[in-house]
């Protein structure tokens, strides 16, 4: 074999069925509303037939960018674009030194665009793809805060008279850290190292006063949910879901960072509060384990972080096995593309609990056409081929995104002698 007939190092391995190959990935980041978000498109040879895939890790867009276009793209131009469980895997071992969100939010991209040309080819929305719907829409739960209990209460009041049935509840505390809910300007402490520091005694006193108002003022049918972001050691996350017994959450979200999540389990059967986990993962693995391992009764991860829809729903498969629901991490640093994936997943998995929901604003939904809207609550899928979203590109280049903020707040979160928290 002479060198001009040697084979391409990422030649298609074996005879497909279409004549239709990749010819570009590329990268689009676009902050309508200020938070960066990355979508990845992919081009073939058929005019016209393009895929879209979330990518979005606000934090570290830049790198993201750099992976999908200076190692994915090369890896699959020239491909035929049906083959994605092959193109995924390539794509996560070719690094050798894989998983993590860089890697992941990036192949991930790179899986949902695929899966989008697959609907598109095959003239079907992808959650028929994926076997066809289990149920017509998925419920959401939306956000609600306030600087103090009575504004944290009034939040979560005109969320329930707007539709939805599960709402979390968050409010302010003195310090920087305050998750969730604004930061009280001007709040500090005298006499401490460090002014403006976050206490955990007063965290745990206040949060079983919230669900208290919460729960008399909003009565019994509706679902409560909470977010503890991950900074409790494993005795004070006991210590707080027994407080919370008499409220009746739905579920009580990260309360141990993902350092300490191998006392997930213990945690778990002294709660009485269902407890929501997975958000922090980067890998299909780590939230494989926290389902198989009896750590969570609701799976959290970000759907983007663990590679996308392919690996996604594996865990939904393997949730569904053990008792475990889904609730796909979604907020506003999730692109319209990202929503859509998450929610073909949640009208095609029996293993659904709930889905976060953010409420894109009317820019978002110019600049991604066919962005899911919520509906009393209901997130319903596009019946369009693929998932039903596009992007108009020259819209999107005139609100260039800037570094996150959030590398600016996680500098504060501090205690009181000034050491750092987990965000």
């Amino acid at each position: 074999m002479t060198e001009t007939d040697a084979v391409p190092t990422f030649a298609q391995p074996w005879d497909v069925p279409a004549d239709v190959r990749i010819t570009g990935v590329r990268a689009i980041v676009t902050a309508p509303y200020g938070v960066p978000i990355v979508v990845v498109r992919i081009d073939t040879t058929d005019p016209g037939l393009y895929g879209l895939g979330c990518a979005t890790f606000t934090q570290r867009w830049k790198a993201v960018v750099t992976y999908v276009e200076e190692h994915l793209a090369r890896l699959v131009v020239g491909r035929y674009p049906g083959d994605i469980g092959d193109l995924v895997r390539l794509a996560k071992f070719s690094s050798y030194w894989r998983e993590g969100p860089v890697g992941n939010n990036a192949i991930s991209g790179l899986d949902e665009a695929l899966w989008d040309i697959a609907g598109k080819r095959a003239g079907q929305p992808v959650h028929e793809l994926l076997g066809g719907k289990v149920r017509a829409a998925a419920d959401t739960y939306v956000h609600s805060a306030g600087r103090d209990i009575p504004g944290a209460v009034a939040d979560a009041r005109s969320k329930v008279e707007a539709g939805w049935r599960h709402v979390r509840v968050q409010v302010s505390q003195p310090g920087a850290g305050t998750y969730g809910s604004a930061v009280l300007d001007g709040d500090t402490i005298d006499g401490v190292p460090y002014a403006r520091g976050w206490r955990v005694s007063e965290y745990l006193s206040l949060v079983p006063r919230l669900f208290e108002a919460a729960r008399e003022e909003l009565g019994d049918e509706v679902e409560l949910l909470h977010d503890v972001h991950s900074r409790l050691t494993p005795k004070q996350a006991v210590t707080l879901a027994r407080s919370l017994e008499p409220y009746r959450l739905f579920f009580l979200e990260d309360v141990l960072p993902p350092e300490h999540w191998d006392a997930l389990p213990q945690v778990r059967a002294a709660s009485p509060v269902p407890l929501a986990v997975g958000e922090l993962t980067t890998s299909v693995t780590d939230a494989a384990r926290l389902i198989l391992g009896g750590g969570v009764d609701l799976i959290r991860s970000h759907v983007s972080a663990i590679g996308g829809v392919t690996p996604a729903r594996k865990l939904a498969a393997a949730a569904e096995l053990v008792g475990v629901r889904t609730a796909w991490h979604a907020p506003g640093d999730t692109s319209p593309v990202g929503v859509a994936a998450s929610v073909a997943l949640d009208v095609t998995s029996p293993a659904f609990g709930i889905q976060e929901c953010h409420v894109f604003d009317e820019l978002t939904h110019e600049i991604f056409p066919g962005t899911l809207a919520p509906v009393n609550g209901w997130l319903t899928p596009n019946d369009s081929p693929g998932w039903g979203i596009d992007l108009d590109e020259n819209l999107a280049r005139r609100y260039p995104p800037g570094l996150s903020s959030f590398d600016a707040w996680a500098a504060g979160v501090r205690g009181l002698d000034g050491g750092l928290l987990a965000p």
